[in-house]
């Protein structure tokens, strides 16, 4: 199954769309809240109901200890999202000076994503947050970096708007070459629309030149239940959101499928000695001369 990262140039819906594919996906479900600005889900959906003595700062310290202890730690901090605990959260940090503290953790959290994705079968949602940038690249802290490196699939999520386009736009070249030196490729990289604002889904992958994977709708009842928590809306698993975060995520996993498959059969660049043959085999046959 993916490891799918989300992430955004400024407030553009991405816990809320994490959560909304992390709860409709069909397969069994971790989201990690990787937002070194703050995590959001404790005090919105789950209403203070996990403390500060759960989430991801607390992997910090074991990971020092070593892999054992941080994967142990992992496995007691976890919070299920539902009553069968398919679907379980690492919450994120309660404090974004927290964040400092994580910059030898997350490479080993990714190697734990990329566990459950590949041997478990969990679909894993990586909420990323704001992307900050240093000097043209992915800020090292202020980033998860690794954690995109990682990821089959890193989705930038916008709305329709200009004001929403303009501010990604900064963001899709630092992203691809980030994705292309230290990721399985500029192609793992995609929009994510919530379709809110004037501009449709063909409109957006034109402006931004990047394809639109999947699409959510602007469904305010829902988004406000996601990141606000408290009564759950009336006919909640047929709301848009729900429904439209269903068919997301399939399309996403045969995305992330297809990419498997490409990079698996994908040709190997010849060997220089391998083509300094072929150059020479080649000039023969055209009567140049031999060297």
């Amino acid at each position: 199954m993916p490891v799918t990262a989300l992430v955004s140039a400024k407030s553009a819906g991405v816990t809320t769309s994490a959560l909304a594919l992390a709860l409709a996906s069909g397969r069994p479900t971790t989201l990690a809240e990787c937002d070194p600005a703050g995590g959001t889900i404790r005090s919105g959906l789950l209403q203070n109901e996990v403390g500060a003595g759960y989430g991801l700062y607390h992997l910090a310290q074991a990971e020092r200890v070593g892999p054992d202890a941080l994967a142990q730690a992992f496995a007691s901090h976890v919070w299920p999202l539902d009553g069968d605990g398919h679907r379980q959260l690492l919450p994120g940090l309660t404090d974004p000076a927290q964040a400092a503290a994580l910059g030898r953790t997350w490479p080993s959290l990714a190697q734990i994503m990329r566990v459950l994705a590949d041997r478990a079968g969990q679909n894993v949602f990586i909420d990323a947050g704001r992307l900050a940038l240093d000097a043209g690249r992915l800020h090292s802290t202020l980033t998860p970096a690794p954690m995109l490196h990682q990821a089959d699939l890193v989705l930038l999520v916008v709305r329709g708007t200009d004001q929403s386009l303009t501010l990604a736009r900064y963001l899709v070249d630092p992203l691809r070459a980030e994705l292309a030196e230290h990721g399985s490729g500029p192609d793992a990289l995609g929009l994510l629309l919530i379709e809110s604002g004037p501009y449709r889904a063909h409109q957006v992958a034109e402006s931004l030149k990047l394809p639109v994977l999947a699409a959510l709708p602007f469904d305010a009842e829902s988004a406000a239940y996601l990141s606000q928590g408290g009564q759950q809306p009336r006919r909640w698993a047929r709301s848009p959101l729900l429904q439209h975060a269903r068919t997301a995520a399939q399309q996403l996993e045969a995305v992330a499928a297809r990419r498997q498959v490409q990079r698996e059969y994908a040709p190997q660049p010849a060997s220089e000695q391998l083509a300094g043959v072929l150059d020479r085999l080649n000039r023969r046959r055209r009567g140049g001369p031999r060297g």
